[in-house]
């Protein structure tokens, strides 16, 4: 499927072209800035990106203005992570307008269940139908020591 791209009436755009994500912005934020990745090697955020279904989100002058990267099958299950607008860009409704890009997307229509974690953000994510898990105990996980090397919030 080719890549799917979104624009804004103010010029802010969403893409799912993996070769216009700004590789050194993302990591900068998830690796100094985010409570959920900090650390992270970029040689892994690397490998995930492109094991992922990504959404580019770009300022009007072309500049990485946020993130959100989905991990999926593309039929049954996907798991939405690494979600962020830059502090510079928040404020203007773009964080929601990621996420109605993301769950539009064709390849994510129909399946049988979206994750996700957060700490932060739960006011966003229950407008797309997000809720607490209906039955906690049938799932379950295997944490492993945080592979960063420093404590993170998940």
């Amino acid at each position: 499927m080719p890549p799917s791209l979104h624009q804004r009436p103010d010029g802010y755009l969403i893409s799912t072209d993996p070769a216009r994500l700004d590789l050194a912005a993302i990591h900068h934020y998830l690796a100094h800035d985010s409570y959920w990745a900090r650390n992270m090697p970029r040689e892994l955020l690397e490998r995930a990106i492109q094991n992922s279904l990504n959404f580019g989100l770009y300022a009007p002058d072309g500049r990485q203005a946020g993130f959100a990267r989905v991990v999926t099958d593309r039929a049954t299950f996907t798991w939405l992570c690494d979600v962020f607008v830059l502090p510079e860009f928040r404020g203007r409704g773009l964080s929601k307008w990621l996420m109605e890009c993301v769950w539009a997307h064709p390849d994510l229509q129909g399946q049988r269940r979206h994750l996700l974690a957060t700490l932060d953000a739960h006011t966003l994510y229950t407008q797309f139908g997000f809720s607490p898990l209906a039955e906690p105990e049938r799932f379950l996980e295997i944490r492993f020591a945080n592979p960063y090397g420093v404590p993170t919030s998940h």
